[in-house]
């Protein structure tokens, strides 16, 4: 073990046991504005090939989620895609289930020299670690990419622009009762060690 390496066995267990909380489990209080500056410099802490911050984030708090929310479900009923009441409510409630909502925004663009899909990546681990940071910080975190990642008029009033789309939001609160666990792969079903061909 190296000095300049030491071994930080709290987190490894952290790490070990993290698990994500439904955000229909989640309550207020949500991260005050320090944890969250704490929470969003984690996030923004990732590999990052040329330095081109790939990604963004858009906090979502108050009463302006149930103003998305409202929204939201005009866009679905225009698609057809609300069936009855419970889709309703859905659609009404989906950023007030938690007190704080962070969109990750990627930014991901042609670059001379840095695939797309290395950026994207890059923006995937800032996604993972705004989930750990505000674990790590006594809030229960979920990542959540639902149907209005992927519509366009709905990302753009969640403030997606012009070549940008969401990799998912982070539903932040705090957490009501234990998470379930549940399974994992077996490490020898995703690990080899590489042999010439």
């Amino acid at each position: 073990m190296s000095e300049f390496a030491p071994r930080h066995q709290a987190a490894l267990d952290f790490l070990l046991s993290r698990r994500s909380h439904p955000c229909v489990t989640m309550s207020e209080p949500g991260p005050g504005e320090a944890d969250l500056n704490a929470i969003l410099t984690v996030a923004s802490r990732v590999p990052d090939h040329g330095k081109l911050a790939p990604w963004r984030f858009i906090v979502y708090r108050g009463e302006a989620r149930t103003r998305i929310g409202a929204k939201l479900l005009e866009i679905a009923e225009a698609r057809g895609t609300v069936g009855g009441d419970a889709q309703r409510e859905q659609e009404l409630t989906r950023f007030t289930r938690a007190p704080i909502v962070i969109g990750v925004v990627s930014k991901a663009a042609l670059h001379p020299k840095i695939p797309v899909w290395e950026q994207e990546l890059s923006v995937g681990a800032s996604a993972m670690n705004l989930v750990n940071a505000a674990a790590a910080s006594g809030f229960a975190a979920q990542w959540l990419s639902e149907w209005y990642c992927f519509d366009e008029d709905a990302a753009r009033y969640l403030g997606a622009g012009e070549g940008e789309r969401f990799a998912g939001f982070v539903h932040i609160g705090t957490p009501t009762q234990a998470p379930f666990e549940r399974p994992r792969p077996a490490l020898e079903d995703i690990v080899s060690d590489w042999q010439e061909g």
